[in-house]
């Protein structure tokens, strides 16, 4: 029986010893407070305290954190634009007094300030700007937010502006004015790539027409010095050159009706076909000639007698 009695007192014993103990975390400092009155700040550890005189006020974290704030505002050229900014900061080691006892709300504090620096940097930048300069307003409300809050025994470690969304109308205005940029550039390669193809088109053109018109030129110096090598050949077996201009005509009239027979996709073309069509053909180029040599000679005895009309010595 009298073992049983020591039971008790041993768990009294045993809840009075932890009430004397406690344990702080890692990069975590607790405030002790004596008869509510601040006695003490203990890191992490094994810690002791006076039952029933002393308590826990209150633990903050001694770790990097972060408060994502979301701010509607203005911009320059009348745009609304909804920007999240990122704020890591910590308590500072050697302030966690300040820290706990002079902010009671350190996120709608700093938020606060947050709000206040953006909707004074934002304002005076256009959207556009808004982009570029997102860094500037980070720093804008870095240095802010350190002057305010270290006397509070905040240290801001780093500000980002992560996200800025504008109306959903205005980013579809964008995306269409990048669109029509991108566009107005793809039709201006896709004209000079045209232009080029007709440059060059026209070039090969002009080449295939010299080099063509060369090819017929020496076709028809060679056909003419075949004709006057043949000339030659009959006047050696006692044919003359009118007799020969014709056997010639007759031998290239047919020559060619032979050609055209020989072409499928050839138009229709109606041609004399008797012999006596090529001495026709030859008497009347000879004619034709003929004409054309005296139509010359009269236009020169015109004009030089014309000269001697006007001369005024005469």
């Amino acid at each position: 029986m009298g073992g049983f009695i020591w039971i008790p007192v041993l768990v009294i014993a045993f809840l009075l010893l932890l009430s004397f103990v406690f344990i702080v975390k890692q990069q975590t400092a607790a405030i002790i407070e004596t008869f509510g009155r601040f006695s003490s700040i203990r890191q992490s550890g094994l810690q002791f305290k006076i039952p029933f005189v002393q308590r826990i006020a209150g633990r903050l974290s001694l770790k990097i954190q972060q408060l994502d704030v979301l701010i509607e505002t203005k911009t320059l050229d009348d745009v609304f634009v909804r920007i999240k900014v990122s704020v890591q900061y910590r308590v500072i080691r050697e302030k966690v007094y300040d820290a706990f006892y002079k902010l009671d709300y350190p996120h709608e504090q700093i938020t606060s300030y947050v709000f206040d620096v953006v909707r004074a940097e934002v304002p005076k930048m256009k959207l556009d700007d808004v982009f570029v300069k997102k860094d500037d307003i980070a720093l804008a409300v870095k240095a802010e937010l350190n002057d305010a809050m270290s006397d509070y025994g905040f240290d801001i470690i780093k500000t980002l502006v992560t996200d800025i969304d504008p109306d959903a109308q205005v980013k579809a205005a964008m995306n269409r004015i990048n669109a029509s940029e991108r566009e107005k550039i793809a039709a201006q390669f896709e004209g000079d790539a045209a232009r080029i193809l007709i440059v060059e088109k026209a070039k090969a053109e002009a080449e295939s027409k010299r080099l063509q018109g060369q090819g017929i030129a020496d076709q028809r110096r060679e056909i003419a010095r075949g004709l006057e090598e043949s000339v030659e050949v009959l006047n050696k077996v006692g044919i003359n050159s009118q007799e020969a201009s014709a056997l010639i005509v007759v031998t290239q009239h047919y020559d060619t009706l032979q050609s055209i027979g020989e072409e499928t996709n050839t138009n229709l073309i109606l041609l004399p076909n008797s012999p006596q069509a090529g001495s026709d053909m030859l008497n009347n180029m000879v004619a034709s000639f003929t004409a054309s040599n005296m139509i010359g000679e009269q236009m020169k005895k015109n004009g030089t007698k014309n000269s001697k009309t006007d001369d005024p010595g005469q």
